[in-house]
């Protein structure tokens, strides 16, 4: 039914099907969608756009995220629960007054533009070439200016010296950060995403969190079942994006610690489902994301973030 071709060529088909999720959730009803994309449909095929359109319609629409579902079990509705959990995450920090906003391997993700308050931030927007010329391409198309508080910056975990190239583009390591990790160490080798931590460890303040995803350990080497994770395997080497790299739940708190950061929070699709969408569902359970902050200085600042899972998001103009 669906077929993808890339916005631009070797631009991310993942990081399409992502875009997607997010303009799905975005077109349903203001009082029940967990956020606003307005750019998501930006960096959709047309056949995608089509989609998403059918979507929009009474009674019809429903059979589009049915299907999805149907394919896919849990990869929709995990990907829109984990958006609204980096969303309020990120939310929370700039309210906090965290100045610097980092999105390594930012895709087509577009919250430097639709996050309340984060235009008074410094947002350093992090891919690989590929993929960040076509965002930019697409959101031309949209503004007819890019903002300036948004700062491309052109790396590949597993080429390129991240630290230096944040540099070079501004970052400014005396100033804590929120960095944002979303869909990407699954993709790369242990070695980069060993690399990629400790450098943010380095490059950042005191103070400053991450925020990373990454699947369970068992659905690469078969220790735990998880459902449909065949069809899902077969569907990313057809796309040319195999995953890669996983962790053991179990062991994050000691991996993070090893690379400098304290974990605070660690939740699997199940959880963060619930959280917004009231029930649990089905599928994904392996996607898991994880909260950590540099030089952590006591358990009282995990209460800091403000529980915002029945709030609903407006949606930028």
């Amino acid at each position: 039914m669906f077929v993808l071709h890339s916005v631009a060529p070797r631009a991310s088909r993942t990081a399409q099907f992502m875009a997607l999720f997010r303009a799905l959730e975005s077109c349903r009803p203001a009082t029940q969608r967990l956020f606003c994309d307005p750019y998501a449909t930006l960096f959709l095929p047309p056949s995608l756009r089509l989609a998403v359109w059918v979507a929009s319609l009474p009674l019809v629409g429903a059979l589009v995220p049915w299907f999805i579902d149907r394919r896919w079990p849990g990869a929709r509705s995990s990907g829109a629960a984990r958006t609204r959990l980096i969303d309020d995450e990120v939310g929370a920090a700039l309210r906090r007054g965290i100045a610097q906003v980092v999105l390594l391997g930012a895709g087509f993700d577009a919250r430097a533009h639709r996050l309340p308050g984060i235009e008074r931030a410094r947002v350093f927007e992090v891919d690989r070439s590929a993929t960040m010329g076509a965002k930019l391409a697409a959101l031309r198309s949209r503004m007819e200016r890019l903002p300036d508080h948004v700062v491309p910056v052109e790396v590949d975990f597993e080429r390129n010296d991240l630290q230096q190239a944040l540099a070079a583009a501004g970052f400014r390591r005396e100033v804590p950060a929120m960095v944002v990790w979303e869909g990407v160490t699954n993709y790369l080798t242990a070695e980069a995403v060993d690399a990629t931590l400790r450098a943010i460890a380095e490059l950042t303040a005191r103070g400053s969190r991450l925020l990373f995803t990454y699947v369970h350990r068992g659905v690469l080497d078969g220790s735990t079942s998880f459902d449909q994770t065949r069809r899902l395997s077969a569907t990313l080497r057809r796309v040319g994006e195999p995953w890669r790299f996983g962790l053991d739940p179990a062991e994050v708190g000691a991996y993070l610690a090893a690379r400098g950061f304290e974990l605070l929070a660690d939740q699997g699709a199940r959880e963060y489902r619930a959280r917004y969408f009231g029930e649990p569902g089905q599928g994904y359970e392996f996607y898991r994301a994880a909260l950590a902050e540099r030089d952590h200085r006591g358990a009282g600042a995990a209460s800091e973030r403000e529980d915002d899972s029945r709030t609903r998001q407006p949606c930028p103009k």
